[in-house]
This record gives structure tokens, C-alpha cells and sequence, in this order.
């Protein structure tokens, strides 16, 4: 049915993530289902990236438990995370500016490779630079293989990376960076994928483009945790909103719902006299007009 509940790929309970006297993430839970597309929101400061850093690996958490696919992975390294099938981007883009577009997207892929990086105990090392520096006839297919697949993940971006195939990252506009970050996590073929901020300094025609690359991920079946600021794009492409304020979740829902929460609105404008008139003309007015007042309040915030 429709409206049963999604097997939670990721389980997150009483997250908390302390720096000296300042709770960056405060005893935070949340669950993300199979094929979910969950955006956690907030004002600038309310831990999200934090969040996402005890997520995929970067940072340990003080307290509480990161499950995923039903196994405890609370502490475990980024590497080893990635190799579970949990990929991300980051809030300010990382490439490898001197490697070319397609060689960054090559390196997401680093988990899957198999003839070249042989299971031997001790000397396996040796024995993956061996296979490196020979590259028989295994290596070399797997590597015209990933290549390939390198190639198709950069062509959903169009005429935006495409052209671009060999030129050094560098060399690319602030928006393409972000693409080629993008383009490399899902090189590692993830079971889930985190995107803090895929649109941070696009323009309006480059959001939409990006809202319609994450949407046919989403059609895929791709499970999707996003931090984004632009609200129009969350409303849009949302299952669910988790929306924190100092550390905590303070809300929790359908996006329409969360839109018009005064809660949100109060966390966003600081202004509780906001969401009271708009729950008084949700009362009056059958709520559709609050939601898109609200809407409109935070998206232009």
C-alpha cells in the first residue's frame, strides 16, 4: 500500500555531539526509509552539518547510536562507511582540482574495485601495486568498466560537464565543482546519499536543473538525507522535513505542514507573533493560505 511505512535504511537515536561548552546536535533521532528523500532544515548554526559529519564518519558522537541497514555503525571510520554503501558531499565543494572531471568521478568509485585490489592478507599492498604498475587484462577491464559507468553518471548533467570531460577541476565555475562532487558520490553506487547543500551558489536555472537531477534520483529509487537552504526545492522534493534549531529537532513532517509549524517560523525570524497569525488564518481560512504564507516567509528568508 501507498501508505505503509518504508524498512528504515538509516536510524539515528539520541545523536548528541558536544564541542567544549556548546551542544552542536542535542539528543537528536530520526529515521530515513528506503527510497526516502528526507531534507532536515534550519537556520545557519542549528548542527546540521554537524549531523551529517556523525553520519557519514568525519566526527564520533558523545552519545547515541548511527544504524544502518540494521547494523551499528556509530563511530566507524568514513572509508569504511563508504564501503556500506554511504556516500556524501559537502557543504563547501570538495574535487581534486588538478585531477580532470573525470578522474574525480573515477576516484568515487575506489570502493568497487575488485581485480586490482586483491583480498590478501599482509602482502595485499604489494600485490595491488604489482597489478597497478603490470595492469593485465582483468585490470584493464575493470578499469574501461568504471570508466564507462564515469562517463554515464557525468552525462546526467548535461552539456554542463560533459564538454568538460578532461579539463582539471580547477579550472571549472563554482556550480560545476558541486556537480563533479556530486557526480563522484554517486560513482560509489550508494545505498544512501547525503547532500549538504547541492544548490550553495547556483543561480535560479541552475537550481532547477539540479532539483531535476535529484528528483530522478529519487524516481530511481535512490535514498536521499538533504540539507538545503532553499526552501522552494524542499517543499518540492521532500517526502519528508526534520528541521532543527540549536542542536535539536524542534519539527517533524510533511513539508506543507512543517511550512506553516510557528515553531519553524518563530526559529527562522525569531518572531512568534509570525506563526501565531498564520495558525489564526489557517483556523479562518482552511489553512491553505497560512501554508503558503508561511512558505513564502521562509523561503524568502
Amino acid at each position: 500500500m501507498a501508505n505503509e511505512p518504508k524498512k528504515p535504511l538509516l536510524e539515528i537515536t539520541g545523536l548528541t555531539r558536544r564541542f567544549g561548552g556548546l551542544t552542536a546536535v542535542n539528543g537528536l533521532s530520526l529515521t530515513v526509509g528506503e527510497g526516502e528523500l528526507v531534507s532536515v532544515i534550519g537556520p545557519n548554526g542549528a548542527g546540521k552539518t554537524t549531523l551529517f559529519n556523525l553520519i557519514s564518519g568525519l566526527d564520533a558522537p558523545d552519545a547515541g547510536t548511527v544504524t544502518f541497514e540494521e547494523r551499528d555503525v556509530t563511530g566507524f571510520t568514513a572509508e569504511r562507511l563508504a564501503s556500506f554503501g554511504l556516500a556524501r558531499s559537502f557543504q563547501h565543494g570538495r574535487v581534486f582540482g588538478n585531477l580532470s572531471v573525470l578522474d574525480n568521478v573515477l576516484v568515487g568509485a575506489h570502493t568497487r574495485l575488485r581485480a586490482v585490489k586483491p583480498r590478501i592478507p599482509v602482502v595485499g599492498p604489494l600485490v595491488e601495486l604489482a597489478l597497478a604498475l603490470i595492469r593485465p587484462p582483468s585490470v584493464r577491464a575493470e578499469e574501461e568498466r568504471l570508466r564507462a559507468e564515469a562517463k554515464e553518471i557525468i552525462a546526467l548533467f548535461g552539456e554542463r560537464l560533459t564538454p568538460r570531460l578532461d579539463k582539471p577541476a580547477h579550472s571549472l565555475s563554482y556550480a560545476n565543482r558541486r556537480r563533479v562532487e556530486i557526480a563522484r558520490a554517486l560513482a560509489l553506487h550508494p545505498r544512501l546519499l547525503l547532500l549538504d547543500e547541492p544548490t550553495a551558489g547556483m543561480n535560479p536555472t541552475e537550481t532547477a536543473e539540479m532539483l531535476e537531477i535529484i528528483r530522478s534520483l529519487k524516481a530511481r529509487g535512490l535514498t536521499i538525507l538533504l540539507i538545503e537552504h532553499k526552501l522552494d526545492l524542499v517543499m518540492q522534493l521532500s517526502d519528508r522535513v526534520v528541521v532543527m534549531d540549536h542542536g535539536a529537532r524542534i519539527a517533524e513532517g510533511l513539508p506543507a505542514a512543517v511550512a506553516s509549524d510557528p515553531a519553524v517560523i518563530e526559529a527562522y525570524l525569531g518572531h512568534k507573533a509570525v506563526g501565531a497569525a498564520n495558525q489564526d488564518s489557517a483556523n479562518q481560512d482552511g489553512g491553505r493560505d497560512a501554508e503558503g504564507d508561511a512558505s513564502r516567509i521562509l523561503v524568502a528568508h
